[in-house]
């Protein structure tokens, strides 16, 4: 195994300036609100480049390679599109060509989460030429993940290509540590109905705002009354987002909406967690205040369209599964220093991978998650240039 990750580093030293080229290039393609059409071709050039046996689209449109054809599947899961930029003028330099500082790539999709897609792709082709990958069939999977956490993969198992993996490597940002695991989450909204009216004549209507306002402070009290686990947390609610409807800015509001993003932890099902903010509804409001969870059904950019719920359950594999001792040992086999398994703060396509679908899961990737979603959106070229060697050496570790 020496010799092995000898001539990994070798390779992947020599393909160092390659796996830049590759991610700046990604990271200057925008891929806002779920149109990774145009990155994913970039990707599927460099796979094509690379010798993979099969590249192409999937139905949704996300980015499919593949190597080998083995009775054991892994899959290594890298979400391609992003948040937007928010506010143009919050960035200090273009948000997509980026700047690199002190070895430090800042550009948006840098940490979340194109970061682990040039590792991915070298990772695999240097393992199927070094012949790690025998009795494998490995894919990259270059996917939608950002407006609905799962759904990509979801697509995978069930419709295109309708594969079920045995193990599936998560590339979100981890700090280049083994993550086992992360809170569920639940989306809900809650509409109150009113009465509109003119405000000078505000007796005469029924505000939908104002019953909503017992509810938002509950939300905002509760968390102390949530779930717990040593591992995976506490519980966490949020009111995230509100929308009003009225037929002007001098009218009593007929209608008023609050959307909340619940955190979910072990122990909590998405039941409990509907009921503890129905609870919170005053009994005189019960009539024309309704809590609903969220569906989406959204067509991607391909025009496809897959329901499902926005519930995301809890998941956390043990930390002596063989996939999580083999991530442990490939970090170390490439020279990482020893570090306990962890989990993320947010939600990862792993709610679908592990939390549904019950496959053994496991996250590695380079870059910080606190930069996600934020201006400083950044990772480390020599991290995400080191990742491909765990990537690499990865799937010969495996037992069983």
């Amino acid at each position: 195994m020496t010799d092995k990750i000898q001539e990994i580093q070798k390779r992947v030293e020599s393909s160092r300036d390659d796996i830049i080229k590759f991610m700046r290039e990604i990271c200057a393609i925008p891929s806002m609100e779920s149109q990774i059409g145009p990155v994913g071709e970039r990707i599927q050039a460099e796979m094509k480049k690379l010798g993979y046996d099969e590249v192409r689209f999937d139905k949704m449109g996300n980015t499919i390679g593949r190597i080998g054809n083995g009775k054991k599947v892994i899959v290594f899961d890298s979400h391609i599109d992003t948040v937007g930029v928010g506010d143009p003028s919050e960035w200090e330099w273009d948000p997509f060509i980026g700047k690199v500082e002190d070895g430090i790539l800042y550009a948006r999709g840098a940490c979340d989460e194109k970061n682990s897609t040039p590792g991915m792709v070298y990772g695999l082709a240097i393992a199927r030429d070094l012949g790690l990958l025998d009795g494998w069939t490995a894919y990259y999977f270059g996917n939608m993940e950002e407006w609905c956490d799962g759904i990509a993969p979801n697509t995978f198992v069930e419709v295109d290509p309708n594969i079920k993996p045995d193990f599936v490597v998560i590339g979100e940002p981890t700090k280049m540590n083994v993550y086992r695991g992360h809170k569920g989450r639940l989306e809900m909204k809650v509409t109150a109905k009113g009465k509109s009216a003119h405000a000078a004549s505000n007796h005469l209507g029924d505000n939908a705002i104002y019953k909503l306002l017992p509810v938002i402070t509950g939300i905002r009290d509760l968390e102390p009354k949530l779930g717990d686990h040593e591992f995976l947390g506490h519980g966490k609610i949020t009111v995230s987002d509100m929308k009003v409807q009225t037929p002007s800015i001098n009218a009593v509001p007929d209608e008023a909406i609050i959307y909340i993003d619940r955190r979910m932890t072990f122990g909590e099902t998405k039941e409990q967690v509907k009921k503890q903010v129905e609870d919170l509804i005053p009994a005189e409001f019960k009539d024309t205040v309704k809590v609903e969870e969220l569906f989406y059904d959204e067509p991607s950019y391909t025009g496809f369209v897959f329901p499902v719920d926005k519930y995301f359950p809890a998941w956390a594999l043990d930390e002596k599964h063989p996939l999580v001792t083999a991530g442990q040992l490939a970090r170390t086999t490439i020279g990482l220093t020893d570090a306990p398994s962890s989990k993320w703060s947010f939600s990862t396509n792993g709610i679908y991978w592990a939390g549904k679908a019950g496959i053994p899961s496991i996250g590695f990737g380079p870059g910080d998650e606190e930069t996600a979603h934020t201006v400083r959106d950044s990772v480390s070229l020599a991290d995400m240039v080191k990742a491909t060697e765990f990537y690499a050496i990865l799937p010969s570790l495996i037992a069983g």
